[in-house]
């Protein structure tokens, strides 16, 4: 049975490190330690799950903001049935004021979509009513 921290550790090790699950798998395997890549996407999945009400929260806090930035990026997704990436978006919400004198803590939030369609960033944005500055666009 993993661990709370063994747990945490494999989705940092995915996404902040950039470590495949294949990678890590193999990694893992040079100590002794044999987990499928399978097991550990099952993890990142109960990772996720479990911090989704953190997310969901610092979105509220970010939206009761004055003023909020907003860009999206690309990022390689698997299309299944193609054996194929396709191209989706991860969508960054953040507030950073401390450069002029702001009290608020800095923090982002990342939302996936698989476009970059203007619907998405409204559903992202539902219930702000601050400024927006959004990919180059200030409003």
């Amino acid at each position: 049975m993993p661990t709370e921290g063994a747990i945490a550790d494999v989705p940092i090790c995915k996404f902040s490190d950039h470590l495949p699950l294949y990678r890590l798998s193999q990694i893992l395997a040079r100590s002794g330690i044999d987990i499928e890549r399978s097991t550990l996407a099952d993890w990142v999945g109960t990772a996720t799950f479990q911090l989704a009400p953190v997310v969901d929260r610092l979105s509220e806090h970010l939206k009761a903001s004055g003023k909020l930035f907003m860009d999206e990026t690309t990022a390689p997704v698997l299309d299944p049935g193609r054996g194929k990436t396709k191209t989706g978006y991860l969508w960054a919400m953040a507030r950073d004021d401390r450069g002029w004198g702001g009290e608020d803590p800095p923090g982002v939030v990342f939302t996936y979509a698989p476009n970059r369609a203007g619907k998405n960033a409204e559903q992202i944005l539902q219930g702000f009513d601050g400024t927006l500055q959004l990919d180059g666009y200030s409003g």
